[in-house]
């Protein structure tokens, strides 16, 4: 009863009373239970020892004998190996899911009316270069690398073409998964974690080739990375080429050493991206007829931000995943030191930004924090964690100033900042190694005795190996990508048409739009801003803003969208006018 009203209580209250007790009773019930019986193994101290492995193998005791200790030994190489393939074979799939954070980044920094060209763009890449890499690109890559001792040795991949000893140039076991034995759990399990590095490579052109490339180009560009381009570059620093045998050949410290990528990966595909660009040709209406370039921002800084994130999640899996191995406790430094210049390479970005600007601009705060995984994925595993945050933070400037230089200086078109973040902070990336290396990891690295150092830690010869990489896979990267398309538009349309560009990339190519329900139109424009000519774009001031001052909202409104929009909206009040009837 309320005491104030006289009034009985509600069914409701009631409920909530029951609720509250019976909540109360379960408390209280849990508590008597945990104090009056015993756990387990909660520890886990005492899960796993000599009863497994008497379990396992069948026998009643271990001989106390050279038989009894090697099969101790075997069993334990065996979890050991097991444990590795574990950890590999989960950071391979963080690896693939920066598929989803590359879709919607890309997405994010172009036009609403190409999104779905974009989506469709970031899918198939990973379709079409996995065939590539999987028929012959695993082994042009890996197939000389044996032995891998953290994945069992994979002795199958042990063939690698060359001019001898520590000049290999390609490798030749493990065509289809099947060639020389490679029908293996040690080779599977590598090839699962490298093809998702591939892809990487795969994903990083798209952000240079966005809203113009055709699909069928699309399909030739992700054949040549998958099958040619990186693989073969791999196989010299990772597959036992000779760009990793430097050090035995010109003493230049231990060879090239990149630990994740930023060389191998990420500048290859950078330098992949530029020559398509190139090729390509700039969108229309990006630059002027003196050359000055007009912004083009993208629709979508919330997939912008999310595409960054999950990027930045599946990083935890590209760079201490590069261990190949959890029983390699390196993992914990490799892991802080990447989030560390992720960090302070997105803040650098945020405050040359807001120096340059006045604010700080979103879409380069996300490029700032790619930047710096991007520049620490060669030398997080041999570097010291201020000495991350120095790397992060050079890479968060250098990437604004990249994409500046593109836009103003080689009127390169890049849309989403793809060859700065990629190609010049992995340039930086390489280098960084060659300077920090502190020498508290990699002892025997690349068969040089000793541990990996830079030029601050007494090895000027392992900067010189870096240096030597990073014209070697310029080289090979922009070069070869370049001759492909040089070649390839002569017989084939790898741009889309005139009108097919203006019109949006959606239908034309997929028969599909992204977003069919909206009228499209372009938003302000970001931190920099150059509007384009009228003689460039068909473009209406905003209703109630003044035509003179150039502040207004720009509509870039086909005829055919406008009368396919007042045709739906009549349909709609039609249907609605009948329905009511």
């Amino acid at each position: 009863m309320d005491v104030t009203t006289g009034a009985k209580a509600g069914p409701r209250a009631s409920t909530v009373k029951r609720v509250t007790a019976l909540s109360l009773l379960t408390l209280i019930a849990f508590v008597v239970v945990g104090r009056l019986t015993h756990p387990g193994d909660a520890a886990g101290l005492g899960t796993g020892g000599l009863g497994d492995f008497l379990t396992g193998t069948g026998a009643r005791s271990v001989p106390l004998s050279q038989v009894g200790v090697n099969e101790l030994a075997r069993e334990a190489g065996h979890a050991r190996v097991a444990v590795n393939f574990t950890w590999l074979l989960y950071a391979a799939s963080l690896v693939l899911f920066m598929q989803a954070g590359f879709a919607l980044l890309t997405v994010g920094l172009t036009r609403a009316k190409n999104a779905g060209h974009m989506f469709m763009l970031n899918f198939a890449a990973f379709v079409i270069a996995l065939i590539g890499y999987y028929t012959v690109g695993f082994a042009f890559h890996f197939g000389g690398v044996a032995p891998v001792a953290n994945l069992g040795g994979v002795g199958h991949l042990n063939g690698l073409a060359g001019l001898g000893t520590n000049w290999g140039f390609l490798g030749t076991r493990g065509f289809l998964l099947q060639s020389g034995g490679s029908y293996d759990v040690g080779s599977l399990a590598l090839f699962m974690f490298e093809v998702v590095f591939m892809e990487t490579a795969g994903y990083i052109i798209i952000g240079a080739i966005a809203e113009r490339i055709s699909f069928a180009g699309l399909i030739v560009a992700e054949l040549a990375i998958g099958a040619l381009v990186y693989p073969v570059f791999g196989n010299w620093v990772w597959g036992g080429g000779w760009l990793a045998h430097l050090g035995q050949t010109f003493h230049l410290g231990h060879g090239a050493v990149d630990f994740a990528g930023s060389g191998v990966v990420h500048a290859t595909g950078g330098f992949a991206a530029l020559a398509l660009a190139m090729v390509l040709g700039p969108r229309i209406g990006k630059f002027n007829e003196d050359g000055t370039p007009n912004a083009i921002p993208g629709h979508n800084l919330g997939y912008v931000v999310v595409g960054t994130f999950i990027l930045l999640f599946g990083w935890m899996g590209f760079n201490p995943g590069s261990t190949l191995g959890a029983t390699d406790l390196r993992i914990s430094v490799v892991a802080v030191n990447t989030l560390l210049a992720a960090c302070f390479g997105a803040a650098a970005a945020m405050a040359w930004t807001n120096w340059r600007w006045g604010k700080p601009d979103i879409s380069m705060g996300c490029n700032g924090m790619l930047a710096g995984c991007v520049a620490i994925t060669a030398p997080c595993a041999f570097v010291a964690p201020w000495a991350a945050v120095l790397i992060g933070t050079v890479a968060g400037v250098i990437v604004c100033y990249g994409v500046w230089f593109f836009d103003h200086r080689a009127r390169v078109d890049d849309p989403c900042g793809a060859i700065s973040v990629h190609g010049i902070c992995g340039v930086w990336g390489v280098v960084a190694l060659g300077l920090f290396a502190d020498g508290t990891y990699g002892a025997g690295w690349n068969g040089v005795s000793g541990t990996v150092r830079g030029l601050f830690y007494g090895d000027a010869g392992q900067l010189g190996a870096q240096l030597v990489m990073i014209m070697v896979n310029f080289a090979w990267a922009f070069g070869v990508t370049y001759a492909i398309f040089t070649v390839a538009r002569r017989f084939m349309a790898i741009r889309v048409s005139p009108e097919v560009e203006l019109e949006g990339l959606d239908v034309p190519e997929f028969g599909a739009e992204c977003y069919p329900e909206f009228v499209l139109r372009t938003g302000r424009g970001g931190h920099g801003t150059v509007r384009p000519e009228p003689s460039r774009l068909v473009s209406r001031p905003a209703q109630g803003e003044a035509d003179g001052d150039g502040s207004g909202l720009e509509f870039e409104l086909a005829d055919e969208l406008v009368e396919l929009t007042a045709r739906r909206v009549l349909e709609l009040v039609r249907a609605d006018g009948d329905g009511r009837g």
